[in-house]
């Protein structure tokens, strides 16, 4: 399970090196790769796939990659580099989609000055969270009785238990607006659309 497969060591190695160039050696590229609002003046084509590649901090790049490495040499091994990457892109653009659709209905509610406002400032999201996300519920499905140990409180849970409760979480945290600075409902998103992939591959037959 913690053997590292191919395409998760290079998502790994993008994913760092894109944090050190953007956060150490050049610094303006970083709000050119980030996700705007499309609407927004800052927005650009290319950020529909580079915000995937992006993260805020240290720890939020920490903790994607911990779980790109858990879960994702797992679920590459079983299903292959090719899918495994299918499911990793298209669960981030899925995760993109739901976080658009919620911006947009947030934006529709401004008067004409507030959305002129909104459009002026550079509010972006990155992470490749969402992404995360559906690897997270793509594992639970395809190992839903294997153990997971959780850090606080340090028990084991089995994998389907946990990603419910993860995934009903966030959309808890995303309803109520708790933490506002997190993306939850792209958590969400990655997450609906990684289950989806699976059900279709399911159905259509793995290899």
């Amino acid at each position: 399970m913690y053997r590292i497969t191919e395409v998760v060591k290079q998502l790994l190695i993008l994913n760092g090196l894109l944090y050190l160039v953007t956060h150490w050696m050049m610094p303006q590229l970083g709000p050119a790769l980030a996700m705007y609002y499309p609407a927004s003046d800052f927005f650009r084509p290319w950020q529909i796939v580079t915000h995937m590649f992006m993260h805020a901090n240290f720890q939020h790049l920490f903790f994607n990659m911990f779980a790109l490495f858990m879960f994702g040499t797992a679920l590459e091994s079983y299903l292959g580099p090719k899918k495994f990457l299918i499911l990793y892109l298209l669960s981030g653009f899925g995760a993109l989609a739901l976080y658009l659709l919620v911006w947009y209905f947030e934006v529709s509610g401004y008067s004409p000055a507030e959305y002129q406002l909104f459009l002026s400032r550079p509010y972006s999201m990155v992470g490749a969270s969402g992404a995360v996300f559906g690897l997270l519920a793509g594992y639970g499905m395809l190992f839903p009785e294997s153990q997971i140990m959780l850090l606080i409180p340090p028990i084991p849970i089995k994998a389907k238990y946990f990603v419910v409760i993860y995934a009903a979480l966030e959309l808890y945290f995303g309803i109520s607006q708790t933490n506002p600075g997190v993306a939850h409902f792209a958590h969400v998103g990655g997450a609906i659309f990684g289950a989806l992939i699976i059900l279709y591959w399911r159905k259509s037959g793995f290899r």
